[in-house]
Formats: C-alpha cells, sequence, structure tokens
C-alpha cells in the first residue's frame, strides 16, 4: 500500500503511539485528520506535522461518549472528505483486580477500547465500500493475544477487537478493504498513568516494564511499514512478545509464567 496523498483519521493522536504516526504519516504527505480530548495537545502536534505536509486537521472528540461518535464521523467525512484509512488508537489501560474493580471501570474500559471502534467503523465503512477502497489499522496490545494479572476489561477489550476485525477483513475483501491488526507490547508512553485504577482514578505513574519500552516513533515506523507491506497483524515490542508464541505452542510453561512474573 502507497500511503502517501491518502486521508488518514486518527483517534487518540495527541500523544504516544498516535502522536507517533501522525508525525510519521506527515512526513509520507499523508493528508492527516487528529483526534483526542485535549484540544491543545492536538494543536501541538498539528504543528509538528504542518512542517511536513500541507494537509492537518484536528477535530476533538470523547470517545467514551459513545453516543456523540456518529456526529464526529459525519462531520469529519463532510469537513475533510472520504476517509481512507482510519487508525483506531486512543484507547486507556488499566491496573487493578477482577474481584476489586468497579464495574463502570469495565464498562468505561470497553466503551473508549472497543466500543467507540464500532460506531466509528460502521459510520465510515460504507463510504469505503463505495468507493472500493479503504483500510483500518487498529491498535490492540499483547493483552489482545492473553490476559494477564490486573488488566482484565483491558484485556476483554483488546480481544473483542481481534473478534470484531478479523470478521470484518473476511466480509470486506472483496470491496478492497482491509485491516492491520497491530499488537504492541511495552512502548515507552504514558499509558500506564492514565490506566484506571479500581475506583477508576489514574494510576498516575510510570511503570518499570513501561519505561524500558522501545521508544515510541520505532514503533510507529514499525506500524507503518506493517501497513505498507500488507500485513494482517503486527507485533512490536522486546522479549514479552514471545509470550504470544509460547502460549500458542506451550500453554503449560505460559501459564507457569505468568504466575512468576510480577505484574505492573
Amino acid at each position: 500500500m502507497n500511503l502517501q496523498n491518502k486521508t488518514i483519521w486518527i483517534t487518540g493522536a495527541s500523544s504516544g503511539i498516535g502522536e507517533a504516526l501522525a508525525i510519521e504519516l506527515a512526513k509520507e504527505k499523508c493528508s492527516l485528520i487528529l483526534s483526542a480530548r485535549r484540544k491543545e495537545e492536538l494543536e501541538r502536534v498539528q504543528k509538528i506535522c504542518l512542517e511536513y505536509t500541507t494537509s492537518c486537521n484536528i477535530y476533538t472528540l470523547d470517545l467514551s461518549d459513545i453516543d456523540s461518535l456518529d456526529k464526529a464521523a459525519e462531520d469529519v467525512m463532510n469537513n475533510f472528505g472520504p476517509v481512507q484509512i482510519m487508525i483506531h488508537n486512543g484507547g486507556i489501560s488499566q491496573r487493578s483486580a477482577v474481584a476489586e474493580t468497579n464495574f463502570s471501570v469495565d464498562k468505561r474500559i470497553m466503551d473508549v477500547n472497543f466500543f467507540s471502534y464500532v460506531k466509528l467503523t460502521k459510520k465510515i465503512l460504507p463510504s469505503m465500500i463505495k468507493n472500493k477502497e479503504g483500510h483500518f489499522v487498529v491498535i490492540s496490545s499483547v493483552s489482545g493475544k492473553f490476559g494477564f494479572p490486573l488488566r482484565s476489561a483491558y484485556a476483554a477489550s483488546k480481544h473483542a477487537l481481534h473478534g470484531f476485525f478479523d470478521t470484518l477483513r473476511f466480509e470486506e475483501h472483496a470491496n478492497n478493504i482491509g485491516v492491520t491488526i497491530v499488537c504492541p507490547g511495552r512502548i515507552k508512553t504514558n499509558i500506564s498513568f492514565h490506566a484506571l485504577e479500581k475506583d477508576g482514578k489514574p494510576h498516575g505513574k510510570m511503570d518499570d516494564g513501561q519505561e524500558q519500552g522501545i521508544a515510541v516513533d520505532v514503533c510507529a515506523k514499525k506500524i507503518i511499514r506493517g501497513v505498507n507491506n500488507g500485513k494482517n497483524e503486527i507485533y512490536i515490542g522486546g522479549k514479552e512478545i514471545l509470550m504470544v508464541y509460547i502460549k500458542r505452542f506451550f500453554p503449560g510453561l505460559f501459564n507457569w509464567l505468568v504466575l512468576k512474573i510480577k505484574p505492573t
């Protein structure tokens, strides 16, 4: 896939992987639409992107406000034209045990990480089908391949993405619509700062594993390379990626290792 001059909408574009993807795609001369809750941060990223591309617009939205997303998608398409590539990146993590987590936290995580993706996809998919062109880049996680302590709702939301978007890939293959699911491991972002604890309060600190993760710009470049190469699924990270294969081929060893690893 040639990304140059494509119209690309990125959610969660104000920081982390989303910001890094925006900057790298701007260098590819893409036409960008950047979305997140924080307008000031979006404007900061927009300013950087405009050093490389002539088209970078912002549209603020809150992925947890599911009812607002129909209008958001309509506004984006009416104002900026058909979306050719949708990068579902916005999300929120978790740091709490099942027995202690308020249901409201489970619901919020599922709304942000899964149902917002579904709602936006259903709104922009018809135009992709009409134009016989489209691609969804879905930022999942290695937690979308296996469960892990203190990540119950987070892992559930990422597992759900695989089921939904794998199905979409098969259904719309004839319409030239593709899906790339990205499974990052430990990437050096602020995701642990904003992760929800049992009562919905932010975790508020950088986890050791996150601090030692790979650089976010390296992650973004690997994602773009994988999309360019037509990959259906991409794994990005360090040794933690091995756990995907250990679970697949040595499930007993996987269970033993998870019980030995200190969750952070």
